[in-house]
């Protein structure tokens, strides 16, 4: 890898939650919740944890010039990221309604806003930053074909690029061929192959799939249960580690933040995605976004004692 930078490209929401004994179903109003409201998005919460677990991080999202946006692009400076490439947009903020229960499963409703305004020409201007990068970390919270673009200038660099395919959509299949690794969970992994996945031996044929589409490793999350890595070299279930959780909200954004910083330091991909599982259990004993996002030291902590 030529450079141990981490450039994240994606979206920047505020995170207005209400947590309540159970999700409400369709017209059912649900009372006696608690609210809070703090930074999230996918791609914010991915660079917050790169950041936190060690990774050298720029963030490039795209705000409104309003207080949320504002609050963002500070929380982001405070934790020590690089935010002189963000951009603004006469769109407002991006905001997120997230209902989440007792058993911490949660529902998420986004108003995209600014993050729907980030083109394919603002990533163009961005090329510069794009190419000085080691691992270029992307989600789809933001216009698939401003992901297409980011992903084409970064594989054509010889920048790592890691795709999370959160929210699930229809992409198009020239981007396969960008992507050095692929993270999507059951479900999206599921829905970009064709087949059910619901336990190792489906996953790893949806694996066998995606990278028979151009992609050059996948790693299927699959919750509570544990992850599939599969590469080249062959496939390997690393198991989840068991912790009382209470809320999910960014577990999956703190396994990509954290296995990007891994795979920066030179770790293999196995090894990265061990580090992953690990960060991302502590994230799920926690409540919110990046609140529940974990420091280097206390994941270090944890490898450590499990030795």
């Amino acid at each position: 890898m030529k450079s141990r930078k981490i450039l994240v490209i994606g979206s920047s929401n505020t995170d207005m939650t209400v947590r309540a004994d159970k999700l409400p179903s369709p017209g059912e109003t649900v009372l006696g919740g608690a609210f809070t409201m703090g930074h999230g998005g996918k791609g914010a919460n991915q660079a917050v944890a790169a950041k936190r677990l060690g990774g050298d991080v720029t963030f490039v999202c795209k705000v409104g010039k309003d207080l949320f946006g504002e609050s963002s692009v500070r929380s982001y400076e405070q934790e020590g990221i690089d935010t002189s490439h963000i951009l603004y947009s006469s769109q407002p903020s991006g905001v997120a309604l997230i209902n989440v229960d007792a058993s911490a499963e949660n529902s998420i409703s986004v108003a995209s806003g600014a993050n729907l305004d980030f083109t394919p020409e603002d990533v163009k201007g961005l090329e510069s930053v794009i190419r000085e990068a080691g691992i270029l970390l992307l989600q789809l919270e933001i216009p698939v074909e401003t992901v297409l673009e980011a992903a084409r200038i970064a594989s054509e660099s010889g920048v790592y690029v890691i795709l999370n395919p959160a929210p699930a959509c229809r992409l198009p299949e020239e981007i396969y061929r960008y992507i050095s690794l692929l993270i999507p969970n059951e479900t999206e992994s599921g829905q970009m192959a064709g087949i059910q996945v619901s336990d190792r031996q489906s996953a790893e044929k949806a694996a066998e799939v995606l990278m028979g589409n151009g992609v050059g490793n996948v790693i299927i999350t699959m919750g509570s249960k544990g992850s599939m890595v599969c590469s080249k070299d062959g496939s390997e279930f690393i198991p989840s580690r068991k912790v009382p959780a209470i809320d999910t909200t960014a577990a999956g954004d703190t396994y990509c933040g954290a296995l990007s910083v891994a795979l920066s330091e030179g770790k293999s991909l196995r090894d990265a995605a061990c580090f992953a599982t690990v960060a991302s259990s502590i994230a799920v004993t926690r409540r919110g976004a990046q609140e529940s996002v974990p420091t280097r030291a206390e994941t270090d902590a944890v490898i450590a004692a499990s030795l």
